[in-house]
């Protein structure tokens, strides 16, 4: 799945990156490398959704980044 949007930190329990996605959906970012955790990049990744897995943050669905490139 390809996914565009803006990267940004979000202050919840230790801290969490997410994509606040072009679709109107938020999505809690999983993968990548710390270039990719720039608040306010506009990113174009491929990956994958994983509805099913729980997390903490309750920020959205969590994102596993395969690749990713700014825009």
């Amino acid at each position: 799945m390809k996914l565009t949007g803006t990267v940004a930190f979000r202050d919840v329990e230790t801290g969490v990156w997410v994509l606040e996605g072009d679709d109107g959906h938020t999505y809690l970012l999983a993968g990548g490398d710390r270039k990719l955790k720039k608040p306010g990049a506009r990113i174009e990744a491929e990956g994958d959704v994983d509805r099913d897995s729980a997390n903490l943050a309750m920020v959205g669905p969590r994102f596993v980044v395969k690749s990713y490139s700014f825009t």
